[in-house]
């Protein structure tokens, strides 16, 4: 049976053809060959590995400048300017998202280096002109599969893709209320999570200029607030909004409970899974996959600059939210579309993902590891681990960083006053033994015990 959403999309798809303003995404083809041609070979030409390589260490092993080391640990202001010296410090990296340390793989490498050579950069204009190419059309289809959805729009980055689902979002009140403002319980009820992204939050604001949206937040994964508030709304267009993986506290929405309250008041459940993607579910389609309820999210929001290790952002979901969110999101329509060769790294990324499985094996080692050495329950490879004031937190980073850490010290606006922290991030690309010295060295500057 059609839901109300899938019928409310389609008669404000209606409402764009009659104005003519549909958005089209037309593929240039780029491959020399035809594209099923060409594409049958790719990932047999891809070379994967079954264990840990030298390269990888890359991902995670960095150096900075005497002068900028000087600078860190004395808090410093730094524009990125350095005085050319040839001085550096060793660290060792605990705040990357690469988590998967893809960002590092010469096959992915390779496979935007080949592209590169091949097309440079691909056309540079926005999708719906001529930026749209068989290489993104691959990679939508590749991220579809993953997402178990019918289709997938790429985004230039995480945050354009939340922000136009936003804004598509509230379009359809206007559309439907014949292009004026439309009355209250016309409007669109959104419902944020409190500690959901920037990105949400930004999208959701500007929604709301368009006076289509009424915005009500939750307090932070508490279903019986949700629920309360979702009973009192007499919108009947409702949607649920929250991150999979909340990216500055580690911990995951609870996906059961949201599932239920969907069944039982018929909201749109829309997820941003920019830290679940690749990392969670047993073929790394995120959170909704390890929680087998993939055909209860309609709307699955993603990065390609985290686990996937290069960049942009991504919309799954229905063909007809697509043609929507391309006609209607201004952060897509008005943005130059991904380069060619970050396409096709991305698509290789997926791809080795897929076939290395010890990739996401030992990032959950790594979990456990850091578990086991402090007891501190983490329920993802986002560490948080709160101290409190600002002067805490930074000399808590400075710390570390003389002993040979980058991990640095997160204060608002990315958190609330007296709640900054350290967000220590876990890699595939870590050891064992680099998770010991980090915790040798986290219990010379904060108390574990205050923590739990």
């Amino acid at each position: 049976m059609m839901r109300l959403w899938d019928h409310w999309v389609e008669e404000a798809l209606q409402k764009l053809q009659q104005l003519q303003l549909v958005g089209s995404l037309r593929p240039i083809h780029l491959h020399s060959a035809p594209a099923l041609e060409a594409q049958k070979p790719i990932e047999d030409d891809f070379n994967v590995f079954d264990e840990l390589q030298p390269w990888d260490r890359s991902a995670v092993q960095v150096q900075i400048t005497e002068a900028t080391f000087q600078k860190w640990v004395h808090d410093i202001p730094s524009s990125g300017e350095d005085d050319g010296t040839q001085s550096f410090k060793k660290l060792l990296l605990f705040s990357t998202n690469d988590y998967l340390g893809l960002g590092s793989h010469p096959t992915i490498g390779k496979a935007a280096a080949k592209v590169a050579l091949e097309h440079g950069m691909g056309p540079r204009s926005s999708a719906l002109i001529c930026g749209y190419t068989d290489y993104h059309r691959l990679l939508e289809s590749c991220l579809a599969d993953l997402k178990e959805k019918e289709d997938c729009l790429l985004c230039p980055t995480g945050f354009a893709a939340n922000t136009s689902l936003m804004v598509a979002l509230g379009s359809i009140g206007t559309l439907l209320a014949a292009g004026k403002t439309p009355l209250p319980d016309e409007k669109i009820a959104i419902f944020s999570d409190a500690l959901n992204h920037a990105s949400i939050i930004d999208g959701i604001r500007i929604a709301d200029k368009q006076k289509s949206v009424q915005i009500f937040v939750y307090r932070h994964c508490d279903m019986n607030h949700l629920d309360a508030l979702l009973s009192s709304c007499k919108i009947m267009k409702k949607v649920v909004v929250t991150d999979s993986v909340f990216s500055m506290d580690g911990d995951v929405a609870p996906m059961v409970e949201l599932v239920k309250l969907r069944k039982e008041h018929d909201f749109l459940l829309v997820i941003d899974d920019a830290h679940g993607t690749l990392i969670f579910g047993k073929n790394g389609g995120g959170v909704a996959e390890e929680f087998n309820c993939e055909r209860d999210v309609d709307i699955c929001v993603g990065t390609l600059s985290k686990a996937v290790g290069c960049q942009g952002g991504f919309i799954a979901c229905s063909k007809k939210w697509k043609q929507l969110i391309q006609s209607r999101g201004r952060s897509f329509i008005f943005s130059t579309s991904t380069p060619v060769p970050i396409a096709a790294a991305a698509h290789a990324a997926l791809i080795v993902a897929r076939k290395e499985t010890w990739r996401r094996r030992a990032i959950w080692n790594r979990v456990e590891d850091f578990h086991a050495l402090t007891g501190i329950p983490i329920k993802s490879p986002i560490v948080s681990l709160v101290v409190g004031s600002e002067e805490k937190a930074l000399q808590a980073s400075q710390s570390l960083l003389k002993y040979g850490f980058h991990v640095t010290a997160i204060r608002p606006p990315s958190v609330p006053p007296n709640s900054c922290r350290l967000r220590v991030t876990l890699s595939a690309m870590h050891t064992r033994h680099d998770i010991e010295k980090l915790v040798d060295a986290l219990s010379r500057c904060i108390n574990f015990q205050e923590l739990m």
